[in-house]
């Protein structure tokens, strides 16, 4: 069996969002079945250094038995250098027979994938209608958001925010969007909002927040990090995309449940019990919705399995004799 090697580049070309979100719905939905195994991640974080080593490891079985590794190191210094913070790739192997059959650059495939995510739960858990929307972030999933959202809602007014106002407003005239010059006006009378920065502490207030607003909150992926402030959290119906993973990593989750504000039985759902019709999603105008996002191996297997079912069928990628 040959090897295709796919490179970033590749992979962007073949990666639509719009095929992306579909692709992250049967995923998930699959998912809230039992269909897939799906361990917890191993995060290696050496002393002395900022950058950490993660393994995301699952497994499908069914008639398309598949293995998936994504190997990702993570380095917060690369935006200053030009570079997605996240490097890596994604190896598929033959359920059977454990052959391996892809290695696919990870770097776009975590970005398309996670703001696809994001567009799931945007359109099942936004207020029907939702137009308004505010991005506290400028960097690549600032981007890949921009593009989800606009796949999902129609005609959005987007705004963006940074701690960095000068990436903030390149990317904003990049892509024919506002800018807001802090945070707080950023999301005042946002209906939908996505936070996508590597802040350690609350870059939001519940105080800012209009109720029936949703928020997307993607940036925090370790237990002392987070976007959200206490209150935002307590008051809000929290979904996840695997309740496991929220109460091991998520910071936004658990600083406020070591702190009391919310014990474990706050996650109303994983996003995929919303999708199969187990749990209804949001079931008042003015309720506060948080879609608490950490990326899961089995988002990564499903992004890369149809990037390279596109690249066979194109005929685009190098093909190795493995």
């Amino acid at each position: 069996m040959s090897l295709l090697v796919l490179g970033a580049r590749e992979v962007e070309a073949l990666l639509d969002m719009g095929e992306c979100v579909a692709a992250m719905e049967e995923l998930l939905a699959a998912l809230a079945r039992g269909e897939l195994h799906q361990p917890l991640r191993q995060m290696i974080r050496p002393p002395d250094t900022d950058t950490l080593f993660g393994l995301m490891p699952v497994y499908r079985g069914g008639d398309r038995p598949l293995f998936a590794l994504k190997e990702i190191v993570v380095a917060p210094e690369n935006p200053k250098l030009g570079l997605d913070s996240h490097q890596g790739g994604v190896l598929l192997h033959d359920g059977r027979t454990g052959e391996l059959v892809a290695v696919v650059n990870a770097s776009p495939i975590t970005a398309i994938r996670t703001a696809a995510v994001s567009a799931v739960a945007t359109r099942r858990l936004a207020h029907p209608g939702a137009r308004r929307v505010a991005i506290l972030g400028a960097g690549v999933q600032a981007r890949a958001h921009v593009d989800a959202m606009r796949t999902v809602l129609d005609d959005p007014d987007i705004r963006i925010w940074s701690r960095t106002p000068d990436h903030a407003a390149e990317l904003a005239a990049e892509l024919g969007v506002a800018v807001s010059p802090d945070a707080e006006r950023a999301v005042d009378g946002a209906e939908v909002i996505c936070t996508v920065t590597t802040s350690r502490e609350p870059i939001i207030e519940r105080a800012w927040l209009h109720d029936g607003a949703h928020i997307n909150a993607v940036g925090s992926s370790s237990p002392s990090a987070r976007e959200l402030d206490t209150a935002t959290v307590a008051d809000a119906s929290v979904f996840v995309d695997r309740r496991e993973s929220a109460l091991h990593e998520a910071g936004d989750l658990i600083i406020p449940l070591n702190e009391g504000a919310i014990g474990e039985g706050h996650i109303r759902a994983e996003l995929g019990d919303v999708l199969i019709g187990r749990h209804p999603g949001r079931e008042r105008a003015d309720e506060l919705t948080v879609f608490e996002s950490l990326g899961i191996g089995a988002e990564d297997l499903a992004a890369a399995e149809l990037v390279v079912r596109l690249a066979r069928k194109r005929g685009i990628g190098t093909e190795i004799d493995f």
